[in-house]
């Protein structure tokens, strides 16, 4: 144990960023090809905790979220509603809209539906997604995340990438072929992820707080070694060595740049991990107290209790027991 504990022998992280990219996991709870004819609209309802993107394959469409103005999307268009907002998708500004859940559709397997709706008249075909991060990483990221990420890229050769695989995702919709579902389900996977990457790469967002404390070449460094390694005995101290800073210099830096000291930061890491282990997994709670640094089931229980407000058994049985990553803030510090 002592081994795998301890702080030194940890290989160099080059790109802490794209380590963090790496770690995201996509859950798809819904992908639903649509053909819809004009004159139509739907609304989408909210959905917490999960993130709703649409693909326009073929045709036009407006999309409507508050706060936003309406946004057109063409052909080759990819829009990602990334906080579960409810929103508007409808052939013109002054058409009526139906309930989502008020359409039919054909179920082709248990996450893959089709859908026709419309008037009759010109044609949109889209592919929706419903689609949730488990991992406490993305839960991170997502809070970062505008409103409404929008890409229109069809003719832009920059951007290459959209163009080939939105064509493929194309090809592939007209119609259900062997292993359709699988292909489809991650082309829509890597589309998310290559738009999370073009927003990192053109907003000037992500240069600010935790996106920019990982672009930073020691603070990243650190967090990453974190994100990897939450069950080692971490002091600052051990990170400062590890990244090649004074032990004063680094926690004044992490403290500007992500907002917690660093041993705060690491418990909520820590307890944003076991969260999802214990979702998840049927793990024992010790199991998932010692893999998430914690050398005794009841000091990680007094841990747990103290950020989420009950016992990880509490939540375990509980399975409507939503988190917010803010229940963290303004907890005690584990020693540093």
């Amino acid at each position: 144990m002592n081994a795998i504990r301890s702080e030194a022998n940890i290989p160099p992280l080059s790109d802490p960023l794209g380590e963090t990219l790496h770690l995201l996991r996509l859950s798809g709870i819904l992908y639903c090809r649509s053909e819809l004819t004009a004159p139509w609209g739907m609304t989408m309802p909210p959905m917490a905790g999960y993130m709703m993107f649409h693909i326009v394959t073929a045709g036009r469409c407006w999309l409507e979220v508050d706060g936003e103005p309406p946004r057109l999307l063409e052909q080759g268009s990819l829009s990602l509603v990334p906080h579960g907002i409810g929103h508007t998708l409808r052939s013109d500004l002054d058409c009526e809209v139906t309930p989502l859940f008020d359409i039919p559709v054909e179920s082709l397997s248990e996450r893959y539906e089709y859908m026709r709706h419309g008037g009759g008249g010109e044609l949109t075909q889209m592919t929706c997604c419903v689609i949730r991060f488990d991992q406490a990483i993305a839960q991170q990221f997502i809070t970062m995340l505008p409103r409404l990420l929008h890409i229109d890229a069809w003719r832009d050769d920059e951007h290459h990438w959209l163009q080939s695989t939105v064509r493929l995702m194309t090809s592939e919709a007209k119609e259900v072929r062997p292993g359709g579902e699988t292909v489809m389900t991650h082309l829509a996977d890597i589309l998310m992820i290559q738009a999370l990457r073009y927003w990192l790469d053109h907003s000037h967002e992500a240069d600010k707080g935790w996106l920019a404390a990982l672009r930073d070449r020691h603070i990243g460094s650190a967090l990453a070694l974190i994100h990897r390694y939450p069950g080692r005995a971490w002091s600052v101290a051990g990170l400062a060595s590890q990244v090649g800073m004074s032990r004063s210099a680094f926690a004044a830096r992490f403290n500007v740049l992500v907002g917690q000291s660093p041993m705060q930061y690491l418990t909520y890491w820590r307890m944003q991990r076991a969260r999802i282990e214990l979702s998840e997994t049927k793990k024992p709670t010790g199991e998932i107290a010692e893999s998430v640094g914690y050398q005794s089931e009841a000091a990680f229980s007094r841990a747990f209790k103290n950020v989420f407000g009950q016992t990880p058994g509490t939540f375990r049985n509980n399975a409507d027991f939503q988190v917010s990553p803010q229940l963290i803030t303004g907890i005690a510090p584990i020693d540093e």
